[in-house]
């Protein structure tokens, strides 16, 4: 999962993947974000910025699946002397239902040096299955799908930043447990993340109340142990990201807010 850091071109692939019978999602209350929301980052690899990131939500709603859905883009991609010696220009993004905020379509561009990767996902929540394609880099054309199962109420990454910003954190006790459940590639996963509690976090718009969270990571061959993301969202209505920092194998490396508009609540600063 090393590379977590367009629109759909092309949504005719979906008349394959259909909703084929009537089932039931949850009914989530979000009064947490909503269209039009656009938060900035800067990354940083030590002490260094080596990029920038920015999160959109699209200002109108789309139909998936019969289902009204928000579209969600995250962008990043290097900057300054770091994009002479290896360029990134990545987006994910995703159509979240704006009732259950599952995720019905989720897609990656992936621009990382010379490495190319251009993937659709659709998720059919009736039989609890996702359809995979890659596009072939020579031809421009999605290869043949690959079909896998997952679990009820999958989200993708973008769904799971989106879903953990609905989580009433005032019921929960520091050392308490979120399990959310998602897909990526071709797996299925349910990640465990731990309740912290509160700090307050200095950025550059200013002193920030945070909600601090840690996942648990599985071993893997870039984060150096079960602990090494800590991600802080403002302690607010709106339940942002403002800061993640990850602890890497070849060093510390995280993103951090540095601008916003369209917020659906007042960001709850410090000055």
């Amino acid at each position: 999962m090393d590379r977590l850091f367009f629109g759909i071109v092309i949504l005719l692939g979906l008349t394959a993947f259909t909703v084929r019978q009537q089932y039931d999602l949850p009914v989530i209350d979000n009064t947490s974000f909503g269209l039009g929301e656009e938060i900035t980052y800067r990354v940083n690899f030590g002490i260094f910025t080596v990029g920038s990131a920015i999160t959109k939500v699209d200002k109108r709603v789309f139909n998936i699946n019969a289902r009204p859905c928000y579209k969600v883009d995250a962008f990043g991609a290097t900057s300054g002397m770091v994009a002479w010696i290896t360029k990134v220009d990545d987006q994910w993004g995703a159509y979240i239902d704006t009732s259950a905020l599952v995720t019905h379509v989720s897609y990656r561009k992936i621009k990382e040096g010379r490495y190319r990767k251009d993937e659709l996902t659709t998720y059919d929540h009736a039989t609890d299955k996702a359809e995979v394609k890659v596009k072939d880099k020579e031809t421009g054309v999605y290869g043949e799908a690959k079909v896998y199962d997952t679990p009820d109420n999958v989200r993708d990454l973008v769904g799971g930043f989106l879903y953990l910003r609905v989580i009433e954190f005032s019921k929960l006790h520091k050392g308490d447990t979120v399990t959310i459940a998602g897909f990526f590639e071709d797996t299925s996963y349910k990640l465990d993340i731990i309740y912290e509690g509160r700090e307050v976090i200095d950025t550059k718009v200013g002193r920030i109340p945070c909600l601090k969270l840690v996942p648990i990571m599985p071993d893997n061959k870039l984060f150096d142990g079960e602990n090494s993301i800590t991600c802080w969202i403002s302690d607010d209505g709106n339940k942002i990201p403002v800061k993640i920092q990850a602890k890497m194998f070849i060093g510390s490396t995280g993103i951090e807010m540095v601008g916003f508009r369209g917020l659906r609540n007042q960001l709850r600063i410090l000055f």
